[in-house]
């Protein structure tokens, strides 16, 4: 049986970069939600994958990058749920499989590839008809899994973080802070740190997944774009630091795709007096 572990779990960080700042950090750690489906992964999939039950589909189809976490969670969600899978990978096959493609044929995936030029027009109708067309029918997650569906999923993620008035979580496709922030409470607002190159554009992709879901945008946010490390999937020597010291210091192995760069972004902010004393702050550990 399938539990995840709700309410997801919040840690207070002891640091004494904090403590010089006057500011406190928890952090509510989604990526214990589940082993094989964590963090924003099963808040943004399982009203999707209701939905797909509910039309009486029988095969999911999504998109995504060679060493997606979204592919993996959808290949572990099929195998668990009962769907057929597909993902659609950007750029020509590779063998062998890296370990993240390998999972998910593992998980019973079939694997099928774009070349980047098609990937890019993804969203085109014309794109999924051919899709149609080879694959016959299938339920569509968009690639990271963002969409209205999505979005309302996200949207519990600040309910048990009430008394903290800033709340982080990284920016890949946007639904995740745009479910989040519309769930804040008056007094609150989310910061998204893109780990995207250029990431700019997510303010408009997060407010399209806002007014797309709820008609409007919704609550206080906006997108940090700064802490991108080099872009997707990249590192840097600093941002290699950052990982290194904080598991010395707190004993977390951060993701560095996602959760590190929007970590280190946060500590920036903190040292450099971007947030008053006195403020509570929190950080989404999405997986």
């Amino acid at each position: 049986m399938f539990e995840p572990h709700l309410p997801a779990p919040v840690e207070s960080l002891n640091d004494e970069r904090l403590d010089r700042a006057g500011v406190t950090l928890r952090l509510q750690r989604d990526d214990l939600i589940h082993s094989e489906i964590p963090g924003n992964k099963w808040r943004k999939l399982h009203l999707n994958l209701a939905a797909a039950t509910e039309a009486g589909h029988s095969t999911l189809l999504t998109f995504g990058g060679a060493f997606s976490n979204h592919l993996r969670a959808v290949a572990a969600a099929g195998r668990i749920f009962g769907f057929a899978t597909i993902g659609i990978v950007r750029g020509e096959e590779h063998l062998p499989l890296n370990p993240s493609l390998r999972y998910c044929a593992d998980q019973g995936m079939t694997l099928a590839y774009l070349d980047r030029t098609t990937y890019r027009t993804k969203r085109d109708p014309a794109v999924e008809a051919e899709l149609r067309r080879r694959w016959g029918e299938f339920f569509l997650i968009p690639e990271g899994g963002s969409n209205p569906l999505a979005v309302r999923g996200c949207l519990p993620i600040a309910a048990g973080l009430g008394g903290a008035d800033v709340i982080c979580c990284p920016v890949g496709t946007g639904g995740t802070l745009a479910g989040l922030a519309a769930g804040l409470a008056g007094h609150q607002r989310a910061i998204g740190f893109a780990v995207l190159k250029p990431g700019d554009f997510l303010t408009a992709e997060v407010e399209a997944l806002q007014r797309a879901t709820f008609g409007e945008r919704s609550g206080h946010w906006r997108v940090e774009s700064r802490y991108h490390f080099g872009g997707y999937a990249k590192s840097t020597p600093a941002l290699a630091a950052f990982i290194e010291d904080f598991h010395t210091r707190h004993g977390l192995h951060l993701d560095r795709v996602y959760v590190a760069k929007m970590l280190a972004g946060v500590f920036d902010l903190v040292e450099s007096g971007y947030f008053p004393p006195g403020t509570r702050l929190a950080a989404i550990i999405t997986g």
